[in-house]
């Protein structure tokens, strides 16, 4: 289940290596609270609800509400488990740019050592990125992708688009075990003040256009492209013109004639088929409307919120000194917490080790 989004400017500043080394172990402590309190489950649920990402995002003293946060906060989670993910119970892949793309390694690589199939894992990875950039289209190319998950196979995403048009990045947020369909109603709408134009193919009101768009895709490919042909340029109500120079037909010829090979039993099977992107998919919609009549939705999902000191001074510089007070009150409060002898020795030993100030840091 989509648990929402965050609409926020686009951010191409760094934070300075001192400020990312603290934001790793205030993170650290941080999670490490929520799983002795919660379990590792709520850290999932967590993370995938944009107002308490945004929250936690400015606590560590990010810009409150700039793109980099994203990036800069899975970064530091990602840095924060490593090594202690045995204790914490949870583990992190992905990231940014050419990192995402290793996702599914990092995943099966971690499944190996839990002993976990890492296909249902992988597959989500994979579907999720691939609604979010090609079933809903609304103008945000995914670049930023971080999965999150349990020994148990529980899961959660936090990734990210830029659009070059508006100068902005769209934060989407999915909770495995909330979802119920990757290709229904996948995520739980978040209102927005601004909506653009929005191409929804996993909205409940395109249903038939995803019927229709599998029977096409099982098609003799000639007679889809015909379709195409006969028409210059086809105008959907209320969404962007689509034009013919719009539709790599080759790129197309070559989807429909895999398709045909081996044809789709579902919408999720012809969205998880590799080739098979936002081009092909609002060809088809184009082409189902024409022929029967289907209209894919125009719903659009979106908002968030905010919290310490930021990096570029906004609300107000971060102060060093008080940082270093929270991450060590946090520290000592785990050390006091009640844990089983057990527990407490497997965890706060690498807690220790992590909680100690870097060289040479003031």
């Amino acid at each position: 289940m989509r648990t929402g989004f965050a609409e926020l400017p686009l951010h191409y500043g760094r934070a300075p290596a001192w400020l990312f080394q603290q934001m790793v172990r205030l993170a650290r402590e941080v999670l490490a609270h929520i799983v002795t309190e919660y379990g590792s489950n709520e850290v999932l649920s967590r993370l995938s609800d944009p107002f308490w990402f945004q929250a936690f995002g400015c606590v560590l003293g990010f810009d409150w509400h700039s793109s980099g946060l994203t990036t800069t906060t899975c970064g530091a989670v990602k840095e924060a488990v490593r090594g202690i993910e045995k204790d914490l119970g949870f583990r992190a892949a992905g990231g940014k740019g050419s990192v995402s793309r290793k996702t599914p390694v990092e995943i099966v690589s971690a499944c190996e050592h839990l002993s976990l199939n890492p296909e249902p894992l992988v597959y989500a990875s994979r579907l999720s990125a691939k609604v979010d950039s090609a079933a809903l289209q609304d103008g945000y190319q995914i670049y930023h992708h971080s999965f999150f998950f349990t020994a148990q196979g529980q899961w959660a995403v936090v990734q990210q688009g830029m659009s070059e048009r508006t100068g902005r990045a769209r934060r989407y947020h999915w909770l495995g075990s909330k979802l119920g369909s990757f290709v229904s109603e996948p995520h739980q709408a978040v209102c927005c003040d601004h909506r653009g134009k929005v191409l929804n193919l996993v909205a409940t009101e395109s249903a038939s256009t995803q019927d229709a768009s599998v029977e096409l895709a099982t098609r003799y490919p000639e007679r889809v492209m015909s379709s195409l042909q006969r028409i210059p340029n086809l105008i959907m109500p209320t969404r962007h013109d689509v034009l013919l120079s719009d539709v790599n037909r080759q790129h197309l010829r070559k989807v429909l004639e895999k398709t045909y090979a081996s044809p789709p039993a579902s919408y999720e099977e012809l969205l998880g088929l590799r080739g098979v992107g936002a081009r092909t998919l609002r060809a088809l919609a184009l082409v189902a409307e024409l022929i029967y009549g289907t209209r894919a939705s125009t719903r659009d999902p979106a908002r968030f919120a905010f919290a310490h000191g930021g990096k570029d001074g906004t609300p107000f510089p971060v102060d060093r000194v008080v940082y270093e007070h929270t991450i060590c009150t946090l520290h000592r409060a785990l050390d006091r917490a009640r844990l089983d002898r057990h527990d407490k020795i497997g965890a706060l030993k690498r807690l220790t080790a992590f909680a100690a100030p870097p060289h040479g840091w003031q």
